[in-house]
């Protein structure tokens, strides 16, 4: 969601003008809050989830399915509860909701961090069904509330509710396929980001993503739009969008973890970095695009295209005259450097950063590595500013540095403890995973991420590889059934004491695995490994994920009931990579190429749709179950475990 600051927001030629004094103020501000709290001790655990729902309104004489655009008054209706409950004495809420980028995206959370451990993992599937329950409570009888990565027919015609005109000559966005009215309107945050990355590029967002090619699919497949933007950017065998709302459109399931102090937070950063693709693969929900099948089963390249405010020089299309970086990546993607001290030599893809903070940072008694960080993320403008803050007290406030921080959106975020907030700690956010379609799958996840923090401290486990074998996973686990059809670098032994014998020769580690035989794909420490030889292992190889859950599970004396419904959760983890139960986006996909009205064109029609979310919606009721993403052998936990199944 990022910072929510009130006030009016300024152009984006006025941002510009303050774009280095925001800058400079930032860093000023993380100076003195990584000085003021770099030795504050947190005893207890505290973590909690964020978990994105769509709104969708069935119309079913015509048989179709929009996204309805209701978000601000449900969202009106929420807030004001949770205004009157906080005048209460002792209040304790039970969920706080939060707007998106989408009219019909709403954020649910827990109303107060989870913090024991074992009781509290047993509460994560019942707080999130009680989420569902509160918005479902204010919304119409042919309305749903559902967990849907992406919306098949997003940008289609008429996929909105009540329908929304498109008018691309006099929208900010200059959009051909999403009109203004399906941005969240509640804050103005939203409409802002997208107008100014357009107007920060001079052109619109540019999205090409491969289709999956059917039998019937035309080849090439060449989209014809009158448009001169949309002619130039168009793709051969791509689907074309140009709008940031396709990607930030997008739901996603985001975990929080606070630490016990910032060293541990630095180390759980660069633990849990490796993991992202893995659990992107995992999670695979978004096989459909602008009412296409896409090649791809994730999100993530999507959105990391949608809010690309790079301009030509930076993306190196120009000679550099007026900015002052080429800049690898968009401003959502994969980490670019390690945080701590054993992960710094595995830091070893070129890292950009502004040299001026860097030097105001070592000054500042902040170190090399964080300095780099920070100032790696202040390359970029901020592209949301209000005029109400443009003054601040830097000794207490952070808006400035949350700014440029909220909106680098990578695959782990490092979080110091907000000034206004003396109960926050040094937190970092798992942010990779797409969004599953029940309570108990979104549960077991959360669980399953939760419980891995816990296994990589008390164990010291050293999951570290180079950040550019993880960049080579992050593309790796988003093709098509990734799960099966892919493998994935990973450490060959993650036990502590291989940290200090491995060659410390790994910054320039580089080898040609094109035509090499999977068996030899090593590079010492590293092998390439199947998802279902991370999580389950292999035998005389590699003891896999699960091994040391269960080992923390038999360590930590849980009752037997807690250990008995935490391992229903590891069991689908482990079902999923193992390939015996699929990823949802495989499901989806299934389902649409197998639905009678598809015509094997790579098309998915408002019939099929319907279909599609319809069967969506009564698996997320509990009226029906797949056996395909939950096989019976994987009892459910307020939920169906006889009743109708689908394949």
């Amino acid at each position: 969601m990022g910072l929510l600051t009130s006030g009016e927001p300024l152009s984006w030629n006025e941002t510009q003008k303050y774009a280095e004094y925001v800058r400079e103020h930032g860093i000023i501000q993380f100076i003195n809050v990584y000085n003021r709290l770099r030795d504050r001790q947190d005893e207890f655990l505290k973590w909690g989830d964020e978990v994105e729902y769509m709104l969708v309104k069935f119309d079913h004489v015509n048989q179709k399915a929009r996204l309805s655009l209701k978000a601000e008054p449900i969202l009106g209706e929420m807030n004001e509860r949770e205004a009157q409950e906080r005048q209460k004495p002792n209040a304790t809420l039970a969920s706080l909701w939060r707007p998106e980028f989408g009219a019909f995206m709403v954020e649910g959370t827990p109303g107060v961090p989870y913090g024991d451990l074992c009781k509290d993992l047993t509460k994560v599937e019942d707080n999130m069904r009680f989420r569902r329950r509160e918005i479902e409570a204010l919304l119409e009888q042919d309305e749903a509330l559902l967990c849907l990565t992406s919306f098949p027919r997003l940008g289609t015609e008429d996929f909105t509710w009540p329908k929304a005109k498109l008018d691309p000559k006099n929208s900010p966005t200059g959009s051909i396929f999403i009109p203004d009215q399906a941005i969240f309107g509640g804050h103005p945050r939203f409409r802002t980001l997208a107008r100014n990355i357009r107007q920060r590029r001079k052109r619109r967002v540019i999205i090409n993503i491969p289709i999956f090619l059917d039998e019937r699919t035309p080849r090439p497949f060449i989209e014809q739009f009158d448009d001169e933007e949309a002619k130039k950017a168009v793709k051969e065998n791509h689907i074309y969008m140009d709008h940031m709302c396709f990607g930030m459109g997008c739901c996603c399931l985001q975990v929080t973890f606070q630490a016990s102090n910032l060293g541990e937070a630095r180390n759980l950063y660069d633990q849990l970095t490796p993991l992202c693709p893995i659990l992107l693969a995992l999670s695979a929900a978004s096989p459909i695009h602008r009412g296409l099948i896409s090649g791809l089963d994730c999100r993530w390249t999507v959105i990391a295209q949608s809010v690309d405010d790079r301009t030509k020089e930076e993306l190196n299309e120009e000679p550099l005259k007026d900015c002052k970086f080429r800049i690898n990546k968009s401003r959502y993607d994969s980490v670019d450097s390690y945080l701590s001290e054993a992960g710094e030599k595995y830091s070893n893809i070129p890292l950009v950063y502004d040299r001026k903070y860097y030097q105001k940072m070592i000054e500042g008694n902040v170190d090399p590595i964080m300095a780099r960080h920070i100032a790696h993320l202040f390359i970029r403008d901020p592209i949301s500013l209000y005029k109400e803050k443009l003054d601040q007290d830097d000794t207490i406030d952070m808006d400035h540095f949350e700014n440029i921080q909220s909106t680098n959106w990578q695959t782990m975020r490092f979080k110091p403890p907000p000034s206004s907030e003396p109960n926050i700690g040094w937190r970092v956010e798992f942010r990779p995973m797409e969004i599953q379609l029940t309570e108990f799958e979104n549960a077991a996840f959360v669980v399953f991420i939760v419980l891995l923090t816990r296994v990589i401290l008390t164990y010291s486990l050293n999951l570290l590889i180079p950040l550019s074998k993880v960049d080579e996973n992050m593309v790796e686990a988003q093709k098509e059934d990734a799960i099966n059809k892919c493998r994935f670098w990973f450490r060959k032994d993650i036990s502590p004491k291989k940290a200090c014998e491995e060659s410390n020769d790994t910054r320039n580690s580089n080898i040609d695995t094109a035509n090499a035989d999977d068996d030899h794909q090593t590079d010492n420490y590293m092998v390439k490994m199947s998802v279902d030889e991370i999580i389950n292992g292999k035998p005389g190889h590699f003891p896999g994920l699960r091994f040391f859950l269960n080992k923390y599970l038999l360590d930590s004396q849980m009752e037997a009931e807690t250990q008995c419904w935490i391992n229903q959760y590891l069991n689908l983890i482990s079902f999923k990579a193992a390939g015996k139960a699929q990823t949802t986006a495989k499901w989806i996909r299934g389902f649409v190429m197998n639905h009678p009205d598809y015509k094997k064109d790579s098309t998915v029609s408002d019939k099929v749709n319907y279909d599609l979310l319809k069967e969506i919606n009564a698996m997320t009721k509990g009226e029906v179950r797949s056996r395909s993403l939950l096989p019976d052998e994987i009892q459910i936990k307020n939920g169906p475990n006889s009743s109708k199944f689908t394949k």
